[in-house]
Formats: structure tokens, sequence, C-alpha cells
């Protein structure tokens, strides 16, 4: 099949390449899918689409008008697809339910870490020569208790990694996790999780009741000085809310792997620019504050899986008609 990949990234290139080993015909592009990138999918059987591509109810018209039959998401989350349009226009759409959920749970881990012994900023001083130890305060995370928000597969990793350092450890999700409870975790409600937790971990996915579930409401529940960790997805944090929280102290320190408007920061090089966001600018400004640009997911073992299951998606679509891990694209399904 004819397969252009959108957002390409040097080792999208490599390992994608490697897992098709010449089975489809792959072409390569750097920009991202948007509606007014779309018309370059003109003649190709299948497109592939990251996490930041744009794929609304405009795009999803220009694919098919551009004769695209099938969606190939190099992604487990489908939130950035108008998945109502896609089913009227009649395109499959597939995903890459789990890759390696190990890599964001210890991710995940390395931001508490990082965060709490101040690494980051140790880092920069010892360069500098300044062996200084004033404002490098950590605390004992042994016997800390951590809120986890979301308990499915990466959920459950880090609940098992926190276990290990001796971490009282609760939970919210609709659904609990037996091997969670196996843990000794408890199960409470979000605000009995707020008020309660010294760390609060989001391992959710996006979706409308998720929306903005840390908002200012919600930060306001929370402890003193408590430390706010999100590798899930951006807009799962109100970030307007969440700076206020840090300049009133609320909010003790924060480990963002995802941002609510990352699509026009992340995973580009603009350390020769200026950034364009002034939210994201601000938050910059707050030494505890650390950001990665979404790169948990950023390790061999995951980017592998993740270019094997879409070429296996592909190849099925071809001789299927249907892929391995589809997305129901009916409201509802």
């Amino acid at each position: 099949m004819k397969v252009v990949v959108f957002s390409t990234k040097p080792f999208d290139k490599s390992y994608i390449a490697q897992a098709n080993n010449g089975t489809h015909e792959l072409t390569f592009l750097d920009m991202r899918l948007s509606a007014e990138t779309a018309p370059l999918a003109d003649g190709f059987d299948v497109v592939c689409a990251f996490v930041n591509d744009d794929l609304n109810r405009e795009t999803i018209a220009q694919l098919a008008k551009a004769g695209v039959r099938m969606i190939a998401l190099r992604s487990a989350g489908f939130n950035h697809v108008d998945l109502a349009a896609a089913a009227k226009a009649g395109l499959v759409v597939a995903r890459v339910p789990a890759y390696s959920p190990h890599a964001v749970a210890e991710h995940t881990i390395a931001l508490i870490l990082t965060l709490n012994r101040k690494m980051h900023r140790a880092y920069n001083r010892v360069r500098e020569g300044n062996f200084a130890l004033d404002g490098l305060l950590g605390f004992d995370l042994h016997g800390k208790t951590i809120g986890i928000v979301g308990t499915g597969k990466i959920g459950e990793l880090v609940a098992q990694i926190l276990d290990g350092f001796g971490c009282a450890l609760l939970a919210y999700d609709p659904v609990e996790n037996p091997n969670c409870t196996a843990l000794g975790l408890r199960y409470v409600d979000l605000d009995t999780l707020f008020r309660q937790s010294d760390v609060i971990t989001l391992q959710c996915p996006l979706m409308p009741q998720t929306h903005h579930l840390i908002d200012a409401e919600a930060i306001g529940k929370m402890k003193q000085g408590v430390m706010l960790i999100n590798t899930s997805r951006g807009a799962v944090v109100d970030t307007s809310a969440l700076i206020a929280g840090l300049k009133t102290g609320q909010i003790g320190s924060v480990g963002l792997d995802v941002y609510e408007e990352e699509a026009d920061l992340f995973f580009k090089d603009l350390s020769q620019t200026f950034i364009p966001d002034d939210v994201f600018a601000r938050l910059l400004t707050f030494p505890n504050v650390l950001i990665t640009g979404h790169q948990a997911f950023f390790t061999h073992e995951a980017v592998t899986a993740i270019a094997e299951t879409t070429i296996a998606n592909i190849s099925a679509f071809e001789r299927d008609g249907a892929p391995i891990h589809p997305v129901p694209t009916a409201a509802g399904d």
C-alpha cells in the first residue's frame, strides 16, 4: 500500500522503515498533518499520523477527497481525531493501544525523583563549581502518600514502582485494577485523593470527563505544597489554574511531560528563536517546574513496538480490510 507518514522525525524513518522491511511504499513528510497539509496525501491509501497531528473534521474531509482509506495512528491516544467525521467519510482509524507502559511509568518516577531531590538544579550548579546545598532540600519518598489518577497499564506500573519505595498508595479510577489492590493500594474518590496525597500523578486518558480535571477547584482541595506530575495528556490540566497554584504555593512543584497547547512547541527545535506561547513561557520561569517535551514514551523498546504495530495494522487492513487495533469510529461505540 502507499503510505504517507506525517510529522516525521529521524527516528521515525529508521524504525518504521525497519519494521516495514519493504512491504509497503512509504513516503515520509516532516510537516504536521492538518487541513492545510492534508492535500499532500493525494494518491495515498494510508495516512500515518502522530499524536500532535490535527485530524479534525476539515482534515478528514480533505483526506477522503484525496482518496485515503485508512488513518494509522502511531499513538495510543486518539483524542486528536474527529471519529464521527472519519466514520461518515468511511475512513478506518487504527492505533497502537500499548507499546511500552514501562517507558511512561519509569519517566513518571524520574520526574518525581528529579523534582524532589532537585537533580536538574544540582547538575547545573556542580558544572559551574557551585557545591552549596542551599535550595536543594528534598524529602524521603518512603512513607509519603501518592495519589495515582488512572490505574490502567501505566498506572499499575507506577504503583508497583512506588510500592517498592514504601509509599502509601491511593488511586482514583472508575474501574478498579485488582493488581493494584493486591499491592495494598486503596481506591478513593477524587476529593479524598486530592486532600491526602503528597504527590499526585496523572495517568488517565483525555476525554470529556477528564478535560481540565485539574482546575482551580481541584487544586484548592490539594495539600499545601503538593507535587503534581502529568505524563498523560496536556489538557487534563488547566494550565492557567496551575500557574495560579504555583504562585500561591498551593502547588509545591510540577513535573510535566505534556502540555495542553504543545502542538506548536513540542518535537521542534526552537532554540534559535523564541517561544511564542506566553503561558508556557511563564511556566518555565518557575524553578520548581520541570518540563520534558513529550518524551516519556521515547525508549528503544517503545519506538520499536509503535513502528511494528503500525505496520501490522496497515498490513492487516490491506489483507483483511480491517486493522488489528481499530478505533471505533462511530460516536458511542
